[in-house]
């Protein structure tokens, strides 16, 4: 009879019940998967918010990054149920599927775990500090935080490790960062391929953010078709191949997440936002952490946005002038008081065969550059921020993902190339939401003339160049 006593189970609004494995009744020296999300690495998940700083934007979009990670270790599993065949007849060595499954789960759960205050902002504005990221920070907390209680995890809720097997950290930590030059040589051919599931045009963690933010944001209840969209994927050995008639599916999924891109996460107000805490971020930071991460693991496990909201929110009583000058800053920005008002926005779209690495929009600074030169002379040095928001649709040639998935072509039995077809092809490779910010909207209209010229003066290069 299957035992109900070390299983438990969590409701979710977008999945349903996530099961999960529980202590009760396990072997002595055994670590269940409620041990890990217990654990304060993970439970400071709940403490950061899924959508970094659009929560002030779209009040219901409370959601963190811990509800977000339970989601993916679930999708993981449902991952697992379509591709494990697959993946053992391309991979003859791969290991049991309850060892294949456990690692996907683990992964999922941890793929997040190194994020800081305000997410990926905290990846641009403090670890690229030190030449870290929330990836990196998060594969040096499961080897050396995390990396026992991962070795003692001998089940899930779909069946138990082989007698001989035990999970491997390191895989894991190979498993949430993405493909990078110097990697091991003599990486497992089923783990590169499993690796798709990370960091691929369709993964558990993006599959999961698109329809919990839909959902939470208001956007969509049902965003797209997560069912269709698994049941059609198989591993072959080119990679994660995805077959025809789920392809309809696919394109829905990339679609809906560029529009998330474009009202949710780069929604005007949003980034107005981030402009703002870039330079409050920037001036507090060193009364804020001690240094690298690394080197203070558990000030970083204490490290939330609770923690550092409540923080500053005590700095304007300090007797420091200096903190408590930054204090009341905080507390204009904490009251919405925003410097920055959008005053133009255009919308650059990058298709194959166009340059985006030479166009004046790839950079910030190129794009400010470029745009004071077609402003009034009195207005050259009128204060602006330039922000050239970029989401990436499908990947170019270069990009890794390029090499992770593909397309079944069943008339003809072959695997192809997705952009082979027409369906595919017609998704832009990029777009970058090009917006300028003032202090006002006096000289809105001047500003917008110059922007409409600097896209005429692009327009007119990229025809000569090609």
């Amino acid at each position: 009879m299957r035992c109900f006593d070390s299983e438990s189970l969590s409701h979710d609004p977008i999945h349903g019940y996530i099961p999960f494995t529980s202590p009760v009744g396990l072997p002595e020296g055994e670590s269940a998967e409620q041990d890990v999300i217990d654990h304060p690495w993970v439970q400071r998940l709940r403490q950061i918010h899924q959508l970094q700083t659009a929560w002030w934007v779209f009040p219901t979009a409370e959601h963190t990054r811990f509800q977000h990670v339970l989601g993916a270790m679930h999708l993981a599993s449902r991952a697992v149920e379509h591709l494990f065949a697959g993946l053992q007849e391309v991979c003859p060595d791969v290991p049991s599927r309850a060892y294949v499954e456990s690692l996907l789960r683990m992964a999922a759960l941890l793929h997040d775990v190194g994020h800081g205050p305000f997410g990926h902002f905290f990846d641009q504005h403090y670890l690229a500090d030190y030449g870290l990221n929330h990836e990196t920070v998060g594969a040096h907390i499961i080897r050396h935080e995390l990396g026992d209680m991962l070795r003692r995890i001998r089940r899930n809720p779909k069946g138990a490790l082989a007698p001989a097997e035990t999970l491997d950290p390191d895989q894991i930590a190979i498993l949430i960062t993405r493909p990078h030059e110097g990697e091991p040589p003599d990486m497992p051919q089923w783990l590169r391929l499993l690796r798709s599931l990370f960091s691929g045009l369709y993964t558990v963690d993006n599959m999961d953010f698109v329809l919990r933010d839909a959902y939470m944001s208001g956007y969509n209840a049902r965003a797209f078709d997560l069912d269709r969209l698994l049941h059609y994927s198989v591993f072959t050995p080119r990679g994660l191949t995805i077959h025809e008639r789920g392809l309809s599916a696919l394109v829905r999924f990339l679609s809906v997440r560029a529009e998330l891109f474009r009202t949710i996460y780069f929604h005007r107000t949003v980034r107005a936002i981030d402009l703002s805490l870039v330079e409050l971020f920037h001036d507090s930071k060193r009364y804020l952490f001690p240094g690298n991460p690394l080197e203070h693991l558990d000030e970083y496990q204490r490290l939330t946005e609770w923690s550092l909201l409540v923080r500053v929110g005590a700095w304007p009583q300090s007797t420091d002038p200096a903190i408590s000058a930054l204090g009341q800053r905080w507390r204009e920005f904490l009251a919405r008081k925003i410097r920055w008002k959008m005053v133009c926005e255009r919308t650059i779209v990058f298709r194959p065969g166009q340059s985006e690495a030479t166009s004046v929009f790839s950079h910030e600074r190129l794009f400010e550059a470029a745009l004071r030169e077609q402003l009034p002379p009195h207005l050259k040095d009128l204060p602006l921020r330039f922000d050239p928001a970029r989401h990436v649709h499908r990947p170019g040639g270069q990009a890794p993902a390029a090499g992770q998935n593909y397309l079944f072509d069943s008339a003809t039995g072959q695997i192809r190339n997705l952009d082979d077809r027409e369906m595919f092809r017609q998704l832009p490779v990029s777009y970058r939401i090009c917006r300028i910010y003032a202090e006002d909207h006096r000289y809105q209209r001047e500003v917008a003339a110059a922007m409409d010229r600097l896209i005429g003066a692009s327009e007119a290069d990229d025809a000569t160049n090609m």
